[in-house]
């Protein structure tokens, strides 16, 4: 397919652009190798998605399980290093992806500055040391913008495919994807020329329900488990449950999006949505509006937690470059460094600083200890392993996969609570010894059990009081 044209004035930016993406890019790989914390839980959980090649799981859509997967087998290691080496690896194609679309906007400058304040972003400072579905759905989600523009330009149906192959990929890291044909609606209602043809429209459709179409069959194949679990998050929206106005916790939420996107490139973001003169503007404010507009509200009614709304902050970057004033470009790089140098630190550093005696880091710290201990007090006793709690068994079964030990979940009383429940419950009827994990004494008739020996937790464990019984099969059974 020919090139689409591109103005002079937006040539020349992709040699800069790349170097200042590659240095920060190394810079965070050389981190990771460095990086002293424990797989958190989501994580531990995506690797053991990846375990079981399926179009959907538990509660995401399965692309980031697919990925793990695949640089996990081409490493031939599951280390941490490996299971998060593609975040920076994907915040970077992310920035030269914006970049290109920046250049298209406002031309060379522009698209250098969005490359160099992506890559510095807080959360991608936080995205790139730990592997999550925001990560693994930004270069899909930039990439479908980045081919809309280009149908607005081209009409040709080469960028229609494309943008529709981009917005279903995107979808199958992360549903709030959805966001980005919303976006996109607002789009051609506020600017004309991002207008596109019937025909370019039903291909971009067609290209993104082909790629989606595996995870929906799953999802209906599967008492639609992730929908259930989404409408668990959106609590509101459960049928008889009614909704209160929680001014604090939007308010928290709010402000928790200034750490999120940076003081500075949040600033130049809301001036820009509130002066958006010029197509190009309202355009890139429609498509940031849509998600914070919708979590805005979800954390009112609700809760919501601080990445929700990252998706916005992908267009968001680029008005913010378009309306802050060259010191005010550099103002939010050297602001965005700290945290970029801050995070990197803390990884590499952990479990130092502890104030107080507590690391920073400590919900990121203890884990594989803690499971190794189990494992190891299971394979002296000969026994499996049983826990209810999902953060144990999330470590569990990514610390001893390779350990030879058998590990349950609890048997659901009805819909599955969790991947665990999902796919590794305890067998019903179970007869023989097992070794149950739990913060709180079992009693299986005769009094309470005593402890089969002494974990002690560190790091995020520490004071949680997990303790390890030996119980017959049978304990369970009745319990369950």
């Amino acid at each position: 397919m020919p090139s689409v044209d591109v103005k002079p004035e937006a040539r020349g930016w992709l040699g800069p652009a790349l170097a200042i993406v590659a240095a920060v890019t190394v810079a965070r790989v050389l981190a990771l190798a460095f990086d002293r914390t424990d797989l958190f839980v989501d994580e531990a959980q995506y690797w053991l998605w990846g375990q079981r090649f399926d179009f959907g799981y538990y509660s995401k859509p399965p692309l980031i399980g697919w990925l793990i997967r695949a640089v996990t087998d081409l490493a031939g290691s599951s280390a941490p290093f490996w299971v998060r080496l593609p975040a920076p690896l994907l915040h970077g194609l992310t920035g030269v992806i914006l970049a290109a679309l920046a250049a298209r906007i406002a031309g060379r400058g522009a698209a250098i500055w969005t490359a160099a304040l992506y890559v510095t972003l807080p959360f991608t400072a936080v995205g790139s040391a730990m592997i999550s579905t925001d990560t693994v759905m930004a270069p899909f989600f930039a990439g479908g913008m980045l081919f809309f523009w280009r149908l607005g330009e081209s009409r040709r149906a080469g960028d229609a495919l494309a943008l529709g192959l981009c917005a279903g990929f995107a979808f199958m890291a992360k549903y709030v994807a959805l966001f980005l044909p919303a976006g996109i609606v607002l789009a051609v209602l506020v600017a004309p020329t991002r207008r596109i043809s019937w025909g370019n429209a039903l291909l971009a459709t067609l290209a993104f329900a082909l790629v989606i179409a595996p995870n929906v069959a799953w999802n209906m194949t599967h008492q639609f488990a992730t929908l259930e679990h989404t409408m668990d998050n959106v609590g509101w929206l459960r049928e008889g449950e009614s909704a209160g106005l929680n001014w604090g916790s939007m308010g928290g939420w709010l402000v928790a999006q200034i750490a999120v996107f940076g003081p500075v490139t949040m600033g130049g973001l809301v001036f820009g949505v509130l002066r958006a003169r010029t197509a190009e503007r309202r355009v890139l404010a429609v498509l940031t509006l849509p998600p914070l507009l919708v979590v805005t509200l979800q954390a009112l009614l609700e809760k919501a937690y601080a990445n929700w709304a990252v998706s916005a902050y992908l267009a968001g970057v680029i008005l913010a470059v378009l309306v802050l004033p060259r010191w005010g470009r550099w103002l939010a790089l050297v602001t965005n460094l700290a945290a970029v140098t801050a995070v990197a630190a803390l990884t590499v550093l952990a479990p130092w600083p502890a104030p107080g005696g507590k690391p920073l880091l400590n919900r990121y710290l203890g884990r594989t200890e803690l499971s190794r201990r189990i494992l190891a007090l299971a394979t002296a006793e000969g026994v499996p392993v049983y826990s209810d709690d999902r953060d144990i068994l999330a470590d569990l079964f990514y610390t001893g996969r390779d350990a030879g030990v058998t590990i349950y979940a609890p048997r659901p009383t009805g819909r599955p609570m969790n991947y665990y429940e999902q796919n590794f419950p305890l067998p019903a009827g179970f007869a023989g010894r097992i070794l149950v994990i739990r913060r709180s004494p079992i009693d299986c008739g005769a009094g309470p059990v005593p402890p089969a020996g002494m974990l002690n937790g560190s790091g995020t464990w520490e004071g949680k009081g997990v303790t390890p019984y030996i119980v017959p099969g049978e304990c369970l059974n009745a319990a369950s």
